[in-house]
């Protein structure tokens, strides 16, 4: 028979456990070796034990042993274990990425507001951002375009408990829009943008399908009925971004230049002074 052998390990040197948990797809993890950080994809069982493929948000992807104490999910050490055969899956991350706050309801809407060009521009965001929006309470309304801005900024009064953001397209240096946006930015505006003609451009286009987004001669046409020529789509530019949109299901689909900006609007408005 085998001896008892107790454990004479101090306890200040025993590692403490550490939650287990299901390996269910779209819960981000970072791997604690490299550092590599993304969401689950799948698992599989290997002949060298269980692994998993995580995709981060550029879409790359590693395959990892699931080892004890082998992750960190928002900071603290896990142990990933395979989800339960049909187990309920459900979402541990929103579109955007941030973490999902199940049965949250939507807060009373701010004073402050987040303005985009146009509706298209709208739609995107609630896509991507609509389940934190509605969490923060913050309100996205659209402009059909920024030759108007400083009007409408002087009518919006923006102050400490009332911060206003805007996303333009195409805000380069030397352009309208940049004019445009150092006229009306203050303490309570920030005015921010991305560097694509219209917001279609924002949308990977391998996530549409597409090697890339054509490049179409200014002046000659509307550039998203060009765009419509040129893949070959019908020319109905609404039924287009259908397309488009129905395309995108996370903030992995979108191209960093966007992310980043709406990131940054959302973060303005929902600070006071």
């Amino acid at each position: 028979m085998r001896s008892y052998q107790p454990d004479l390990t101090p306890p200040w040197k025993r590692s403490a456990p550490v939650p287990e948990v299901p390996a269910e797809p779209d819960l981000v993890v970072e791997e604690v070796a490299s550092g590599f950080c993304g969401a689950v994809i799948r698992c599989e069982k290997t002949a060298q034990g269980p692994t998993v493929t995580l995709e981060d948000r550029f879409g790359k992807h590693r395959v990892f042993p699931m080892e004890p104490r082998g992750f960190l999910l928002e900071g603290k050490v896990v142990t990933l274990v395979r989800p339960s055969a049909g187990g309920p899956v459900r979402p541990t991350r929103t579109a955007s990425g941030s973490v999902a706050v199940p049965g949250a309801r939507a807060r009373v809407a701010r004073a402050g507001r987040i303005y985009v060009e146009g509706r298209h521009d709208a739609e995107l965001v609630e896509r991507v951002w609509g389940d934190d929006l509605r969490i923060e309470g913050v309100v996205v309304e659209y402009l059909e375009g920024v030759d108007d801005l400083p009007a409408i900024v002087a009518e919006f009064a923006p102050g400490p408990d009332a911060r206003l953001g805007v996303l333009v397209d195409h805000l380069v240096p030397g352009s309208k829009e940049s004019r445009i946006a150092a006229e009306v930015t203050g303490d309570h505006v920030l005015v921010v943008g991305h560097p694509y003609i219209d917001v279609w451009e924002a949308v990977k286009p391998s996530s549409v399908g597409i090697d890339a987004w054509p490049v179409v001669p200014k002046g000659q046409q509307d550039w998203k009925t060009g765009v419509c020529r040129a893949l070959g789509w019908p020319e109905n530019t609404g039924a287009a971004w259908q397309h488009i949109l129905s395309t995108v299901r996370s903030y992995k689909d979108l191209e960093p230049q966007l992310l980043g900006r709406v990131e940054e609007l959302i973060d303005f408005v929902t600070v006071t002074d």
